[in-house]
Parts: C-alpha cells; sequence; structure tokens
C-alpha cells in the first residue's frame, strides 16, 4: 500500500516525478544521512530516475553525484507520494521509493554543486525534512 503525503489541490494537473531515495543510519541509529541544499532545506539523497535507469542504478548514480560514495543498497522500505508544488510554484506528485544503504568507500567528490553532507540528529530529523514523506521512511527505516 502507498502512503500519501500532502495534498491535492482540485484543478491542479500534477505530473508524477519517481525517485528514489536512501535511508542511512549512524551506528548508534541517532543520526540520518541528509543532503542540505544552499537555502538550508533538507533532503533524503536520491532524487529522479532518468531513461533508461532502474531503481538501483538510479539510487547509485544519485549518491554517487550528491555524497561521492559508493554504496550497498540493503532493504527496500517502501513508496510514498507527496502532492507539493516545486520551488518554481508548480504542481508535482513524488513518487519515492525507499531503500536502507550502507556507505561503502568514498570515490569521488559530490558533483551537486548546492547539496552539502549533513547528518542530522533523529530529535530533529521530523521538523527539518522538508518532504514528510521521507520522514515517513525514516521511521519505517527504523523498524527493518
Amino acid at each position: 500500500m502507498v502512503k500519501v503525503f500532502g495534498e491535492k489541490i482540485d484543478g491542479y494537473d500534477y505530473p508524477i516525478r519517481k525517485g528514489v531515495y536512501a535511508i542511512c543510519f549512524n551506528s548508534t541509529m541517532d543520526k540520518v544521512l541528509t543532503v542540505r541544499n544552499s537555502k538550508g532545506d533538507y533532503f533524503l539523497p536520491g532524487g529522479g530516475i532518468e531513461n533508461g535507469e532502474d531503481n538501483v542504478s538510479c539510487l547509485e548514480r544519485e549518491m554517487l553525484e550528491e555524497t561521492g560514495f559508493k554504496i550497498a543498497i540493503g532493504p527496500y522500505i517502501g513508496n510514498a507520494m507527496k502532492y507539493f508544488k516545486s520551488t518554481k510554484d508548480e504542481p508535482l506528485l513524488n513518487n519515492g521509493y525507499f531503500y536502507l544503504i550502507v556507505l561503502s568507500d568514498k570515490v569521488q567528490e559530490p558533483i551537486e554543486e548546492d547539496h552539502y553532507i549533513s547528518w542530522i540528529d533523529m530529535v530533529n530529523a521530523e521538523q527539518l525534512l522538508i518532504h514528510e514523506h521521507h520522514y515517513w521512511a525514516i521511521k519505517e527505516g527504523l523498524r527493518k
């Protein structure tokens, strides 16, 4: 069953943006890896699927671009969607697929210029993450 967040406003067309996102905890499970942009917004690392990619290849590419790390992909957490408006005030429906991951080797510097790795405390995750479905996935990941 897909969990849905946000409010669908009548009269708007919501293009679907499929994305794959990583949940990575520290060894004591009290911090989660996020990416902060230059505006100070926090997200789970990951992003949109490009042509020809499957979930695994998308997540591997996104993690390299945003963090510089290779990863080991663990259990699938689930699928959740969120209705929202983009920074350009355009309606979108993010269809997110979430996986537990473990960081492997750092093989490069991140190439996303306005993305910064940030380990955030679990007690602050709900208020810091910009998307509710990312927080939902973290809570589900803690149960695995």
